[in-house]
């Protein structure tokens, strides 16, 4: 069961709340403020954090802000008597999961947690902390990555939909977030919104807000995210989660810029660039009947695909530098670099969790490594058996040692042509193989024909279309 922090400076709240969610199966932590909360945290695991806004010493705004630095993972909820929707913009746009005002029901509260801990347990998001006017950190020379950060360029400042496809863990909400900060919209709400982790019966309520009196236990009103995001941008993840009978509002709240709370008949309208992403087909969900077709087009305005890690290899080594840096940094390491055996089998292995599985690779790396090189050997079982070949010095590898590399060139240029060398031959074979037919050598090569594609151009590979 989830472990549950509540932080709030009046002791009988504390009391109440923990006693609450304890009846409900929830591992309950207390603190009196947000540096208490703090030392929790970098001592404990912690799943959800409970947090009231005014409190001495360190308020709970201010604890949001660390929280969603130091532990991206973790959702925070923010309680306060002083609700308002700027209040509610600022803990959003600070990182807050939700917020509840007083007085609240105990229901809404324990739906809220449950929520948040689903959040948590779906995956642990791949969250990078981007500052006001920072851009996200993109790692990555690949033609694909270039690709991408030219698209990024040319969009970010339209009012287009953008609709983000590609697997769990490619980088989705990083591109929301470039999005977001490249546009003229940058200095106000970015509401982030995991279609996957809303009960289906409370989505209306989610993006819509709802009045007074609505359903059982809404005393008092709330705006929704929509409200929320006037002005800014809404990204909603996972949106193939959304059920049909929702899709025709969101459609219209799209269409027509305007929607009514529920249980209210007061039409409002909002300015929101709405950016959404999945890693579903919905094509194939439109197929089966399960999303609509005309929100699809709505949403697709800018259909921005990213590719699977398997098809950019070449980023790998920039990559683990990348997560080497951070994690020296965030726990306190002084790791330098890993061995070329050990970059050998990252590369050899085919990364399904994409790079939300290379991030949680580095940093259990960087946080078990001895020294300042992270070694092969201390690579998981698992992962080494998958990849091809032992892992052997890179000077010692045969296709390294063949390509013909510049004096002096560094490891990430050798790498980056033994990767390229390595992939010519075997779309060249497959090609061979499948009559120079594009689809079928993808299938053979078990990558989409979007990524062969891009490949085919990037070595100047030639195939038939059909």
């Amino acid at each position: 069961m989830a472990h549950v922090l509540i932080v709030d400076d009046e002791l009988n709240i504390r009391r109440v709340l923990a006693a609450m969610l304890k009846r409900e199966g929830y591992e309950v932590t207390t603190a009196a403020d947000g540096e208490q909360a703090l030392s929790v945290l970098q001592r404990t695991p912690v799943h959800v954090v409970v947090t009231d806004l005014v409190m001495p010493r360190m308020g709970g705004l201010d604890l949001l802000k660390r929280v969603a630095a130091d532990y991206p993972d973790v959702p925070v909820i923010v309680i306060t008597a002083h609700g308002s929707v700027d209040t509610a913009v600022a803990a959003l746009k600070s990182g807050a999961f939700d917020y509840i005002t007083k007085p609240f029901e105990q229901d809404e509260l324990k739906k809220v947690i449950a929520k948040a801990a689903r959040a948590h347990d779906l995956e642990r998001q791949n969250v990078h902390g981007v500052a006001d006017g920072e851009k996200p950190p993109f790692v990555g020379q690949s033609q694909a990555m270039r690709q991408i950060h030219e698209i990024i360029a040319k969009v970010a400042d339209s009012p287009s939909t953008v609709l983000i496809t590609g697997e769990s863990g490619t980088g989705k909400e990083l591109v929301a977030q470039a999005l977001h900060v490249g546009s003229s919209r940058r200095d106000k709400p970015l509401i982030k919104v995991n279609c996957a982790a809303i009960p289906k019966d409370l989505v209306e309520s989610e993006l819509f807000g709802y009045e007074k009196g609505a359903f059982t236990g809404a005393v008092g009103s709330k705006p929704g995210r929509f409200e929320l995001a006037d002005g800014g941008t809404l990204f909603l993840d996972e949106i193939g989660e959304v059920p049909v009978e929702m899709q025709v509002k969101l459609l219209r709240a799209l269409q027509e810029s305007e929607f009514e709370r529920v249980g209210g008949i007061r039409t409002i309208r909002v300015d929101v660039r709405l950016i959404a992403a999945t890693n579903r087909d919905l094509k194939a969900l439109i197929a089966d009947g399960k999303f609509r077709e005309d929100l699809y087009y709505r949403l697709a305005v800018v259909p921005f695909w990213l590719p699977p890690l398997r098809d950019r290899k070449e980023d790998i080594p920039l990559l683990v530098q990348h997560f080497i840096e951070k994690y020296d940094k965030r726990l306190g390491k002084k790791v330098e670099r890993m061995e070329d055996a050990a970059l050998h089998v990252l590369l050899g292995y085919s990364w399904p969790g994409n790079i939300r599985e290379l991030e949680n690779l580095m940093e259990r790396s960087v946080l078990f490594a001895d020294g300042s090189v992270i070694l092969a050997s201390s690579l998981p079982d698992s992962l080494r058996e998958r990849a091809p070949g032992t892992p052997v010095p890179i000077a010692a590898l045969g296709p390294l040692g063949a390509i013909a590399a510049p004096s002096g060139a560094s490891m990430k240029e050798i790498v980056r042509q033994a990767q390229a060398e390595l992939e010519r031959d075997l779309i060249g074979r497959a090609l061979e193989e499948t009559g120079g037919n594009v689809t079928r050598a993808a299938k053979r090569l078990q990558i989409s024909r979007k990524s062969l594609q891009i490949k085919m151009k990037e070595l100047g590979l030639r195939g038939t279309e059909e």
